[in-house]
């Protein structure tokens, strides 16, 4: 039997699209003030639907449920977070098309097994410093393509997939489901940076081109890199999060402090990314409780439609809760509640290729804008630190992403997708 949830006033769904418009807008319109208050707003929200759910539903465990949920998804991205942090790539040299090329393949593999965020934040940096003298709009957009975007939709390392596997998915579902469309997706976006980036390497000036030299500093965190990811596939749920604390605190305090300062590292970005997602989790309550119950009636039937319904709204407000929000309507038009093991046991079994649409839309589709993803900003925010120009928000929807992006993603649906 699937899990029963009280039925949520309609009212009570409103926190969670005013707080997704919030992020959207709220940083372009109105930065400064969104810099001093995000934090009262998301925690704000919150507390209005846990108290609803509380007071009104008498449905604590609900809320709880909902807490312990956050507070594993912030140690396991956290974790990642610092890290990362600890290690820091130098090069030298030119970045030439092909070498650029095989350098966002390498982040994509990378993201998958660290995480789009950690793969980010040790990247982007020697990225800019290989392109440097020629550093172009192409090569953020690009990265965050690639490593900040489509390098997560493997394995459940960062958000969006980890909210899936704190529900049941498996771990190694996405990888044995998902490789092909993913396969293709991420080739034919690589062909199209090479080709791009071999105009825009003829349209410039020649300069001197050196073969390139790369060190690593904070090689240790390497190791407890992967130790991260054993503590992630093999822990048990209160055993992981212990675990992937102890590890990440002992990599913070063993990284020298020169390695921190090189990166810039700071916990500044981690501390808005627990912020937003405390308000998510907490306003996506009855989001999540509504869609299993009336899924059907927002007419999704077929894969394409979880595929670009997913994707569409993820790009315009932010993967992870609607990646959470279309698995419970993919349940629930079966009958089947995302808080059952034993339902998302029969929903894989017999539904599974509507994950794979969810997964593949939530993942890729987040490319499409800055707000789509929590690393899209953290790049583009670096990027700026750093001296170099960087697209605005619409010059890289309609420039970059809506003209790349958009063609391949309709030939994946026309490859997997057409005829379900």
């Amino acid at each position: 039997m699937p899990m029963v949830h009280p039925e949520p006033n309609p009212l009570i769904l409103l926190p969670f699209p005013v707080l997704l418009l919030a992020i959207a807008l709220a940083p372009i319109v109105l930065r400064h003030h969104w810099e001093i208050h995000y934090h009262k707003l998301c925690a704000g929200l919150a507390a209005i639907t846990a108290s609803y759910y509380v007071f009104a539903l008498n449905s604590g465990s609900r809320v709880l449920h909902a807490g312990f949920e956050y507070v594993s998804f912030m140690i396991v991205v956290g974790a990642f977070f610092v890290v990362a942090g600890g290690i820091h790539l130098r090069v030298r040299g030119h970045g030439r098309p092909i070498v650029n090329t095989a350098f966002l393949l390498g982040g994509a593999l990378l993201g998958n097994f660290i995480g789009t965020t950690g793969a980010s934040m040790l990247l982007i940096r020697p990225w800019i410093a290989m392109n440097r003298n020629h550093f172009a709009g192409i090569h953020l957009a690009f990265f965050i393509f690639i490593v900040s975007n489509i390098g997560g939709a493997l394995l459940p390392v960062g958000p969006p997939l980890f909210l899936g596997y704190l529900k049941g998915v498996p771990f190694w579902w996405a990888l044995q489901r998902c490789w092909l469309p993913w396969g293709i997706t991420l080739g034919a976006v690589l062909v199209l940076f090479f080709v791009m980036d071999t105009l825009h390497n003829r349209k410039r000036a020649r300069t001197a081109s050196s073969a390139g030299t790369w060190k690593c500093e904070g090689g240790i965190n390497l190791v407890f890199l992967l130790a991260l990811l054993a503590a992630l596939i093999a822990a048990p749920a209160g055993w992981r999060e212990l675990i992937m604390t102890a590890i990440a605190s002992a990599a913070y305090f063993i990284t020298p402090r020169r390695v921190h300062r090189a990166n810039e590292f700071s916990f500044v970005p981690i501390k808005e990314v627990a912020w937003i997602f405390l308000g998510i989790f907490g306003t996506m309550i009855p989001v999540l409780d509504y869609m299993e119950t009336h899924a059907g009636d927002l007419g999704l039937h077929s894969d394409l439609q979880f595929y670009w319904g997913t994707g569409v709204l993820s790009a315009l407000l932010d993967n992870a809760p609607t990646y959470l929000t279309f698995l419970a309507g993919a349940l629930g038009l079966h009958g089947l509640s995302m808080e059952s093991a034993r339902d998302m046991s029969a929903f894989l079994a017999a539904h599974d290729h509507q994950l794979v649409a969810i997964s593949l839309g939530a993942t890729c589709f987040g490319a499409l804008t800055y707000i789509g993803n929590g690393p899209n900003l953290l790049v583009k925010a670096i990027a700026e630190h750093a001296n170099v120009k960087t697209p605005s928000f619409f010059g890289y929807v309609f420039k970059f992403a809506l003209p790349a992006l958009v063609p391949i993603f309709v030939l994946i649906s026309i490859l997997f997708f057409r005829k379900s």
